[in-house]
């Protein structure tokens, strides 16, 4: 079962794998390395045109997730008027959505949910009841 602390933990060292720590001393140090990748964003935002992107996010914890992520690392997330709520937009060089953005987002969301899925299962079995499985399949 996994801990609050856990995925905290979990989350960090995600984090710390995408902006390059190998140490535990580099982990300790992830707003530097975070700075970092600011600076590399921006050096490759003069080499490479930013493009805008639509991310069309499943439901508002993968687009809060998205934000936050997009925010770290100064990018300016917004939506135009009348876009659904769980769209995203962001102009970023194409590079660090294939290299960065993109693949840690999909790590931290899997580790999301996977806390979520457990913490829902444990409280439905401990407060509604205790079978939570799936309805049984019968034939038309």
């Amino acid at each position: 079962m996994t801990t609050e602390q856990q995925l905290r933990d979990r989350l960090r060292k995600i984090s710390a794998l995408f902006e390059g720590a190998t140490t535990i001393g580099e982990r300790n140090a992830a707003a530097a390395a975070i700075e970092r990748v600011k600076q590399a964003l921006a050096s490759t935002a003069k080499v490479e045109q930013p493009t805008e992107y639509t991310f069309k996010m499943t439901d508002d914890w993968h687009r809060r997730l998205f934000v936050a992520l997009c925010r770290r690392y100064g990018l300016q997330p917004f939506r135009y008027k009348r876009q659904r709520h769980t769209t995203v937009m962001v102009r970023v060089p194409k590079s660090f959505v294939d290299r960065t953005l993109w693949p840690e987002f999909i790590e931290l969301q899997k580790a999301l949910k996977e806390y979520l899925n457990e913490a829902t299962e444990r409280i439905i079995r401990e407060e509604v009841f205790g079978d939570a499985g799936d309805a049984s399949e019968r034939a038309g």
